[in-house]
């Protein structure tokens, strides 16, 4: 027993800690190009996934199969239209996590045609990987993209909301946590997300 979940959090880390890494990078570097330096500052704008990684979200990979890394911090002040260029650094992690599935899916088709010319069983946990990654990054990409603060999806709706629609968002948000972790527990979000990520799923793996 031991040994199996050791087997499955050897298949499952590195594509974890790179769903997880490229996606707060990529919120970090858009916020840098809009003029946002802090994450920049903060050794935050790194690939390095010791700079990104939660011990919280951490453990809760290990116990549940699923995690999370510490935001990039980003500081709306320095954007020229805070709303907007918010809006993209935002979705910049879901889009980072879609595009991460997308060339697991192609690396997987690669594995496919070429598991002929190596021998049988080598490519396996490899392939294991690819097919972990698809998946993680499928659930990530379309959790955040829920309109629940603190997740993307709200900063992203608040674009489109008028001002006291982007209050009320902004008053929800230290209740985000509280209020995710009912609606996972409840089988709201699990019922939100799946019938979406199992569609992208056979829709790009097959």
């Amino acid at each position: 027993m031991i040994n199996n979940l050791i087997q499955q959090i050897a298949i499952m880390a590195p594509p974890f800690l790179l769903a997880i890494t490229f996606h707060e990078f990529c919120h970090g570097y858009v916020a840098w190009r809009l003029g946002d330096p802090t994450a920049q500052n903060a050794g935050r704008l790194t690939m390095n996934p010791l700079k990104h990684l939660d011990p919280l979200g951490v453990l809760a990979f290990i116990v549940m199969r699923i995690g999370w890394a510490k935001p990039v911090p980003v500081n709306a002040s320095y954007f020229r239209n805070p709303v907007k260029d918010m809006m993209w650094v935002a979705a910049a992690g879901p889009a980072a996590n879609l595009a991460l599935a997308l060339v697991s899916a192609v690396a997987m088709k690669f594995l496919v045609m070429t598991e002929s010319f190596v021998p049988n069983g080598v490519l396996v946990p490899l392939y294991n990987m690819v097919a972990v990654s698809i998946w993680f990054n499928l659930v990530l990409c379309f959790f955040n993209l829920l309109p629940i603060p603190p997740l993307d999806g709200s900063r992203i709706i608040t674009h489109f909301l008028p001002i006291r629609g982007a209050m009320l968002f902004h008053r929800l948000e230290p209740f985000g946590f509280i209020l995710l972790l009912v609606l996972f527990y409840t089988g709201v979000i699990p019922k939100l997300i799946m019938p979406v990520t199992n569609f992208a799923h056979n829709l790009i793996a097959g």
